[in-house]
């Protein structure tokens, strides 16, 4: 990375660990689980993993990713944006979900999880905010061609969370129980979710489709 400013060059890896973050955890605590448990079953949702023998690596994990984007700083719109998605990523974290909870859930408890509802839904929308809004946004250079292409990746990433967000909440409310058990759709939809926008992330952190025009 000669040339580059070191200020640069730790933006660039924030961008790239939170891609990194987003796009393997799923798969990690999918994969975790599926060894410790010794028979491939998906629990209903990336949250209920929190009950399994993989919490340390969804608390961590959320965790993680929370400081890199409270650290990150560009244009004062992204330090704003990214600084509310790092506090949401830790409340996250901290504030389970009710959803798989075998033990009796208290009223503390249901508040808990309405909480941790909401910072999901928020986390998600500001990260598609980034992927829509903040990562199109046009440089000082000439807008070459590679750089409509990964404008159009960070285009297609937005819509993507936004929908699978979208049908998430759909799931919740006009499934079954038992056919949200059986379909594990809210995991998907929360997998398509979070690869899209670390694919995002990881195209503005310069890990793929590098444009120095961008």
């Amino acid at each position: 990375m000669a040339g580059i400013s070191q200020d640069a060059v730790t933006v660039l890896r924030l961008r790239r660990g939170v891609g990194v973050i987003g796009m393997a955890l799923p798969f990690a605590l999918a994969i975790g689980h599926f060894l410790f448990a010794d028979e491939v079953v998906l629990l209903g949702s990336m949250s209920q993993y929190y009950y399994s023998e993989m919490r340390d690596v969804f608390v961590g994990g959320l965790c993680a990713m929370g400081v890199f984007l409270i650290c990150y700083r560009y244009a004062r719109p992204d330090d704003i944006m990214s600084t509310f998605a790092g506090v949401l990523a830790i409340g996250v974290a901290i504030f389970h979900t009710t959803d798989g909870r075998k033990l009796p859930v208290s009223t503390n408890d249901k508040v808990i999880g309405i909480i941790h509802l909401a910072a999901a839904a928020g986390l998600l929308l500001l990260l598609a905010g980034f992927c829509l809004f903040l990562f199109p946004r046009k440089g000082p250079g000439p807008v070459t061609q590679q750089k409509k292409v990964r404008n159009g990746i960070y285009y297609v990433s937005g819509v993507v969370v936004v929908v699978s967000l979208l049908l998430a909440a759909a799931s919740k409310l006009f499934l079954t129980t038992a056919t949200q058990d059986s379909l594990r759709a809210l995991f998907w939809c929360e997998l398509v979710a979070v690869v899209a926008f670390g694919v995002a992330w990881l195209v503005k952190g310069e890990t793929i489709f590098k444009d120095p025009g961008t």
